[in-house]
C-alpha cells in the first residue's frame, strides 16, 4: 500500500504549513534524502526530505496551499508497490487555515528562518519513529514509550537524553535544568485599536507565516516579560589596538576577528561569573542553565526573505576568540545561503544584537524568550573624551541591556555590565 506523507508538526507553535515549492512531480523516482518540497512554517522555510525509496504517486496539494498539520499532502509508492493504487487518494482541502493561538513555547528563538532538513511524517508515525539505536535500546530497558516523545536530536530524532528525561519523569524525578522546557504564557498578536484605512497609492502585502510568528513572539515578550533597560559606555581603544595586532598575525591563517567576537567572549565570561544572566523565569522558580550558549542575531538578505535568525554559539565561555570567530562566520554564512538547522538556532541562554555595522549609535532590543537578557550594541565611534584629565579623541561603544525584572534587578545588571566593561577595556583577559 503506498505511503501517505502528511504535513508534519515542526514546532510547538505550528498549526499549519505552506508548500512553497514542489521539487518533484508525479511519476518521479525518489530516493532517501531527496527533497520533496519547501515548506513554510510559522518560524522557518524548510526542505522536506523523504526517507523512503519509491515513486511519487500523487501530489495532493499545490504550491502555495496552506494546510493544517496531519493533512495528507503526497503519496509515495515504495519499491515494489503499484503507484496506480494511489489514484483513489483524495486531494487535501487547501483552504486557508486560521492561525491558532500558539502553544507554550520551549526555548524558541525570537525569529528563526532559513532552510533546515526535516524528516517526512507518515500516517504510520509510531512505527517509523526516528530514534538512535542506543536510545531505542535504553527505551526498551526502561519501559519508555518512544511514540510519546518529541525528539531533540537533529531532524527531530529521539536521542539518549530524551529517554533519560522521560524515565526521570516516570519515576517522579526532576528533569535536568539544562533540558527542562521553560513554559511561557501564550499571547496572540494584538490587533490595531482602530481600523486601518488604506489611502491613495497604498498596497497590501500578504503576511507570511514567519511574519505572523514574529508578531506573536514580540507581543508575547513585551506583554509577559517586565522589560527594563540599563546602558553603559565602553572605552574601545585598547580592544581595537589589540584586534589590529591579532588580525595582522592571524591573516596568514585566514582568521579575522570582529569586534562582535570580542563582545561574545566578554559577555560569555561575565555570564559564568553572574549566573542569573544565564537563567530563565519558569513561573514558580528560576532555572539557571548549565551551559553558556550565546545567541547572535544574524540578518538575512532580501532574497532569503529578510528578517533575522538567532545563531547559537554553544559553550561560548569555554571557547577562545578564534573559535568564536570561526563558529560565528560559519553560522552566518550558512544562515544566509543554505539555512540553519534547528540545533543551530535553539538553546540560546543570552542574546546579542549588534547594529554597529550599520552605523547605529544606540538602540534597545526586545528579550528573546526564554532568555532573561539581551544586549544591544551600537557602533564603536570616535568622540571627544576626557582621559587622564585631558580632553582627547577616544573610541567608545554604547551598549544597552534589556532585562527581565523577575530574574535580574538593577544592581545585578550594573554589576554584570561592569564586568563586561572590564573585560572589553582590558582585552588581554579575553585571551586566556
Amino acid at each position: 500500500m503506498p505511503t501517505t506523507v502528511t504535513m508534519p508538526r515542526l514546532s510547538d507553535t505550528m498549526e499549519a504549513g505552506t508548500v512553497i515549492k514542489w521539487h518533484v512531480k508525479e511519476g518521479d523516482t525518489v530516493a532517501s534524502g531527496d527533497v520533496l518540497a519547501d515548506v513554510e512554517t510559522d518560524k522557518a522555510t524548510m526542505e522536506m526530505q523523504t526517507y523512503d525509496d519509491g515513486v511519487v504517486a500523487k501530489l495532493l496539494i499545490g504550491a502555495g496551499d496552506r494546510v493544517a498539520i496531519g493533512t495528507p499532502i503526497a503519496v509515495i509508492a515504495l519499491d515494489g508497490e503499484d503507484a496506480s493504487s494511489a489514484d483513489s487518494a483524495k486531494p487535501a482541502a487547501a483552504a486557508p487555515v486560521a492561525p491558532a493561538a500558539p502553544e507554550a513555547s520551549t526555548e524558541e528563538p525570537v525569529v528563526v528562518t532559513g532552510t533546515v532538513v526535516m524528516p517526512s511524517t507518515h500516517a504510520d508515525t509510531g512505527a517509523r519513529a526516528r530514534i538512535s539505536p542506543v536510545a531505542r535500546r535504553m527505551a526498551e530497558e526502561l519501559g519508555v514509550d518512544i511514540n510519546s516523545l518529541r525528539g531533540t536530536g537533529p531532524g527531530g530524532r529521539v536521542i539518549k537524553r530524551d529517554i533519560e528525561d522521560a524515565a526521570a519523569r516516570m519515576d517522579g524525578g526532576a528533569v535536568p535544568a539544562s533540558t527542562m522546557p521553560v513554559v511561557m504564557a501564550p499571547a496572540p498578536a494584538a490587533a490595531p485599536s482602530l481600523p486601518v484605512v488604506a489611502g491613495p497609492g497604498s498596497r497590501e502585502v500578504a503576511v507570511s507565516g514567519m511574519r505572523q510568528a514574529i508578531a506573536r513572539r514580540l507581543v508575547e515578550s513585551k506583554s509577559t516579560i517586565p522589560h527594563y533597560q540599563v546602558s553603559m559606555r565602553f572605552n574601545m581603544d585598547p580592544l581595537l589596538e589589540l584586534r589590529t595586532m591579532l588580525n595582522a598575525q592571524l591573516e596568514p591563517q585566514g582568521v579575522k576577528l570582529s569586534v562582535n567576537d570580542f563582545i561574545v567572549r566578554a559577555c560569555a565570561l561575565a555570564m559564568a561569573q553572574h549566573p542569573y544572566f544565564n537563567a530563565s523565569w519558569a513561573g514558580d522558580r528560576i532555572i539557571i542553565h548549565g551551559e553558556v550558549n550565546v545567541g547572535v542575531a544574524v540578518s538575512l538578505p532580501a532574497e532569503r526573505g529578510g528578517g533575522l535568525v538567532v545563531a547559537v554559539i554553544r559553550n561560548a565561555d569555554q571557547k577562545g576568540l578564534r573559535q568564536i570567530s570561526l563558529d560565528t562566520r560559519a553560522l552566518a554564512e550558512k544562515a544566509r545561503t543554505r539555512g540553519l538547522g534547528p540545533e543551530e538556532m535553539m538553546g540560546a541562554t543570552f542574546t546579542i544584537s549588534n547594529l554597529g555595522m550599520y552605523g547605529v549609535d544606540h538602540f534597545t532590543a526586545i528579550i528573546n524568550p526564554p532568555n532573561s537578557a539581551i544586549l544591544a550594541c551600537g557602533a564603536a565611534v570616535e568622540r571627544p573624551v576626557v582621559r587622564g584629565r585631558q580632553l582627547c579623541v577616544g573610541t567608545e561603544l554604547d551598549a544597552t541591556l534589556s532585562l527581565d525584572h523577575r530574574v535580574i534587578d538593577g544592581a545585578m545588571a550594573a554589576e554584570y555590565l561592569t564586568t563586561v566593561r572590564h573585560n572589553l577595556e582590558n582585552p588581554a583577559t579575553l585571551l586566556v
